[in-house]
């Protein structure tokens, strides 16, 4: 049994976390006070790997955590369900290679698109309402004895964690190690409706008038969304919000009108490909994912440990 410190409680380190432990590990969870950078618990989110490249590696890893979050469904209480909706594609030659296998594929009938659309199609995916899920998995951890600390580190105290190994994972702890190419944020905003019965999810990240999606989740519906690189401001913009429900009521007109039941701006921890490796003397790295963390969260998990107990 080897010790364990994970830097970071979002949904990538809570996950590297829970399968260290699962390993038979000793783990402690050492991150900061709750920021409003925080992207995790903003998420939609529907499972696709958005914003990543499509290598082997990157697919298999999201191929993984599909179907870990597939089994996950069937388990009350974690916030995930499985949902049929659609997927509009405006660029062209659109990498499907993240599609195959998926359950009830389908493609939408050319005079069936949307406005300026090359194609779409129709599949049934994971859909994760995160704070339930974020409270799970958590919950999960603990149940298997791994220890949470508040503390902000900096790049010296990293030497003194208690180890002997380290896994810096998300976008405050790349930070605290050596990067050349360091993650930089990937501003969302979105705004969340009550649920009046919608099941069915939307997604047209290149819409002419921006990108747009829909994912009703169990109470609410998250509208969204923006894609601002570079951008720390958390700040909720009154202008954003109104474009972003003025897009969504455009594609699923069922949203219209609904009463606004929260609101929210973060940070996608976008990275010039995901680092996943060994970064220093039983140091290793597991950050980068921008917005495909919830994605890609258990398969990089998984592979981040093969790694350290490969040594």
């Amino acid at each position: 049994m080897a010790a364990v410190t994970v830097i970071g409680a979002g949904v990538v380190g809570l996950s590297v976390a829970h399968e260290f432990a699962d390993a038979g590990h000793d783990v402690t969870v050492v991150h900061a006070p709750p920021d409003p950078l925080d992207a995790s618990p903003l998420a939609g989110a529907v499972w696709f790997p958005y914003g990543v490249g499509l290598d082997p590696d990157t697919l298999a890893w999201s191929q993984r955590t599909r179907a870990r979050l597939e089994e996950l469904a069937d388990v009350p209480g974690t916030g995930v369900v499985c949902r049929r909706g659609t997927y509009v594609e405006r660029v062209p030659d659109a990498d499907r290679s993240w599609c195959i296998d998926l359950p009830g594929y389908t493609e939408v009938a050319a005079g069936n698109l949307p406005s300026g659309a090359r194609s779409a199609f129709q599949a049934v995916l994971p859909v994760v309402d995160m704070p339930r899920y974020l409270a799970w998995l958590r919950e999960r951890c603990v149940g298997r004895g791994v220890g949470f600390r508040v503390e902000r580190l900096d790049a010296e105290s990293v030497a003194a964690l208690r180890g002997p190994v380290v896994v810096a994972a998300g976008l405050r702890s790349a930070a605290l190690v050596s990067d050349d190419s360091p993650p930089f944020p990937t501003r969302g905003q979105v705004v969340r409706v009550r649920n009046a019965g919608l099941t069915d999810w939307y997604i047209d990240e290149h819409h002419p008038d921006g990108m747009v999606y829909v994912i009703p989740r169990l109470d609410d519906v998250v509208c969204g969304g923006t894609a601002d690189e570079g951008d720390w401001n958390t700040d909720v913009d009154p202008a954003a919000e109104h474009a972003i429900l003025d897009r969504a009521a455009k594609v699923v007109p069922a949203v219209a009108g609904l009463p606004i039941v929260s609101r929210g701006a973060g940070a996608r921890p976008s990275r010039d490909g995901i680092r996943l490796g060994r970064v220093g003397d039983d140091v290793y790295a597991c950050y980068g994912h921008g917005g495909a963390g919830v994605s890609l969260s258990w398969g990089s998990a998984e592979a981040i440990v093969r790694l350290v107990l490969r040594g």
